[in-house]
This record gives C-alpha cells, structure tokens and sequence, in this order.
C-alpha cells in the first residue's frame, strides 16, 4: 500500500491567512490594498503573482520588487471547565521577488519567488493539546517564471510554471499520557525536506474602457510529495519501544488550487479603486493520515475542509509624484468546519485591515511600506476526532488569534 501523510503539519495555527494554512503577504503595494491585484498593474511587477498577463502592460522596460515582512501573531487557548490555558506567540519573515522583462510592446516575461505557505507554530511541550500538535516549523518557496501576451490593446494573457521547493518540522506527543518510567511524555518528530512540486498559474486582464480594468487568475493545486522523511520517536517507556521504532515515511500535501476575478477603477490619475474576489478549493483536504514504513501503527485523523472565499476591497490615492498612500481590508472565511478545529489551524472567520503607502525616492526607485492587523472572530469549538485506544477523543476550547505584519519593499523600474 502506498504510505501516506497528508500533511495537516503545514496547516499552521497563526500564519492562516486565506483559510487554513495559506500566507497572503505576496507584495508590499498590493498588500497595503487589502491584497487586492488581479486586476491592478500599479507599475510594479508584483503583477506578476496577482495575475502575469498585466505584465506586459507595465511601462518600463525592466520591473524589479524586493519585499518582506515581519510577521507578529499570537493565540490564545482557553477551556473554563477544567482550567486549562495556553498561548503561542510565533514570528516569521515571509517575503517575495519579482522581476519582469518588457522584450517588445507585445510580450514580456518575468520571474516570481513567493512564500505563500510558511512560519513556525510552537506551543508549551505537553500542553493540553499536545496529542494534536506541541510544534510546527514550514517553509515552503515558490518559483514561478511567466510569459504575458498582449493580443490587442484591450487584452492579454498571461501564464507560467510554478516550482515549490520547501521542509518540515513537526512534534506532537503520541497520547495524552503515555510517559516512560521518568515520566517524561512520549513523542514522535516528523522531518522532510528538500520537498519539491509542481504546478500552474494562468489569467487575463481585459480593460473595457481606459478607466476600468477586469482580471481572472487560476493557481493550479499543487500536491507536495516528500518522500523518505524521519520519524523519530522520543521517551517512550521500555514495553512499546518494539512497536514504536525510529523509521521512515512518504508524505503528500494538497495545496488547494485557487481562482480570483476582480476588477479596478482609476476614478482619476490620483485616484484608483480595487475590488477582489477569491475562492480557494480546499474540499480536496480531507485527513490527516500517518502510516509509517515500519510496524508503527497509522494514525488517521479527519479534517474535512470546504471551499471558502476571500472578500477584498482596496484604494490607492496618489496625490503628486513622490507620495501614493494606500488602504484596504478583506473578510477571509475559514475552510475548517465545526467538530474539526484542531490547533494546527485554531481560526476562525478573520477580517484583515490595510494599509501603506509608498516614497519615490527618483524617477526610479521607490520605497513601499505595508502592515496587516488581521483580528480573528473569538470562537469555542472542537475536534472531535482524535483515536485513542479505539475511542475518539474531544478536545474542546476557546481561541483567541490576533496577527500584525509591518513590511517594507523596494521597487526598481527603468
């Protein structure tokens, strides 16, 4: 049989932007605009994640955009009936790298470096829930080269292959209580790396009037396949270490495709409105499933995602040649249902607010600056499904999750 391990590992607790484990930091303009940007050029080549064929519309020659961010968040894990509290507080450094190419008024091309899935998730060792997950480090780095083609002045099309090249760490006790004779708690380590995939983005701009601009992307899903991980096994008591012995696995995690469609109003020179629509497929994660090369027992927990949606809105005002400020939010829907709230993704509906603004420094050069308050709808829920011994075990409470991420950027055109 072939072995298994979706990995719910990469699904992390506070990095959880677009629903489950997704990171939307791709740019520091288009981020400063609730994120909007498949229907948005902004003379910068950050087009080149949001939708490649704007590519070919951007005015200059060559387009380069450097950015990061530092990435701030915490949770809180309550449960009153039994007393029980936990936090984490994580940080991470997500960042992105466009560069484009216009070779004639017709074609351009262009490379993008992207960390749309990626952080690190620690909670106490041998907390309460430490059966579902103690800690989580991911990172996951995507290559994109693209092509745009412009057909008419009105129209273009845009497309490329995406290379994810990506590791990852994860710890979780094996029960609630198993303990060797020190009493210390029994746990597995779970370590892939050079984890590497496949994919596919493609999309069109189409601009009715001189005013109003219309975008479609598609990201194909990804699948991550690693393969010949370590799992480790640490403390366990004298009668399982014949059953629990150190081995290896093969691993595959579903990366859901997504499609955004927007559109972009510039009311004046100074003024430009953008409207973002994304829907992302996460019906495609269903379970967790751990089954080791060796005797290790396999360990299946469901997760049951649905498809959600993403809701954005953003502005960008250009009152003269050195200054554009920005502003934006977005109302992001969880995929995780009720009864499947485990804490590698303890979140809930979200609404993220926006904002930044950019300094040309010359003609050329200019510095962008972003930040994200992303504020989490306080919620009490479960996961119902954890087997232990044949009985499926609740693990129940109430999370509080709040994220800031300041950024800053340069772009370079000439």
């Amino acid at each position: 049989m072939r072995k298994l391990l979706s990995l719910t590992m990469m699904a992390l607790a506070t990095s959880a932007f677009a629903g489950g484990y997704r990171v939307s930091l791709q740019g520091q303009k288009q981020l400063a605009m609730g994120h909007t940007g498949v229907a948005v050029v902004n003379s910068s080549a950050e087009v080149l994640f949001f939708n490649p064929s704007g590519a070919v519309f951007l005015e200059d020659k060559f387009s380069f955009s450097l950015g990061g961010n530092g990435l701030f968040a915490k949770t809180k894990f309550q449960n009153e009936a039994y007393n029980w509290k936990a936090s984490t507080d994580n940080f991470g450094t997500p960042f992105s790298f466009y560069a484009a190419y216009k070779a004639t008024d017709w074609l351009s091309v262009g490379l993008a470096v992207y960390t749309p899935y990626g952080s690190t998730v620690e909670w106490d060792k041998d907390w309460q829930g430490s059966h579902l997950v103690n800690n989580i480090e991911l990172e996951a780095i995507y290559f994109q080269p693209t092509i745009s083609v412009k057909v008419s002045e009105e129209f273009s099309v845009g497309a490329g292959p995406i290379y994810v090249s990506g590791k990852v760490n994860f710890n979780r006790n094996i029960d609630r209580s198993l303990a060797n004779e020190a009493g210390q708690r029994s746990d597995v380590t779970i370590d892939a790396s050079g984890v590497t995939a496949w994919g596919w983005t493609a999309g069109f701009m189409f601009n009715p009037t001189k005013k109003i601009r219309l975008g479609v992307n598609y990201r194909s899903e990804i699948t991550m396949e690693a393969r010949d991980g370590d799992a480790t096994f640490h403390d366990l008591p004298t009668f399982l270490q014949g059953t629990y012995t150190n081995t290896k696995f093969n691993a595959d995690l579903p990366l859901p495709a997504e499609i955004v469609a927007g559109f972009s109003i510039q009311f004046s020179d100074k003024w430009l409105v953008a409207v973002d629509y994304n829907r992302a497929m996460w019906h495609k994660y269903e379970a967790l499933v751990v089954d080791f090369k060796n005797a290790t027992p396999t360990s299946v927990n469901p997760r049951n995602y649905k498809d959600s949606s993403t809701y954005r809105i953003g502005t960008q005002f250009k009152p003269n040649n050195k200054f554009a400020f920005r502003a934006g939010m977005y109302f992001d829907e969880s995929p995780v249902q009720d009864g499947y709230f485990a804490p590698e993704t303890p979140r809930n509906d979200s609404t993220g607010f926006t904002g930044g603004a950019t300094y040309q420094v010359t003609k050329n050069l200019g510095i962008d600056v972003s930040f994200l308050y992303l504020h989490f709808k306080e919620t009490t829920n479960s996961y119902n499904y954890f087997n232990e011994g044949g009985n499926l075990i609740k693990f129940e409470g109430t999370y509080k999750n709040v994220v800031f991420s300041p950024g800053v950027g340069v772009t370079y055109n000439f």
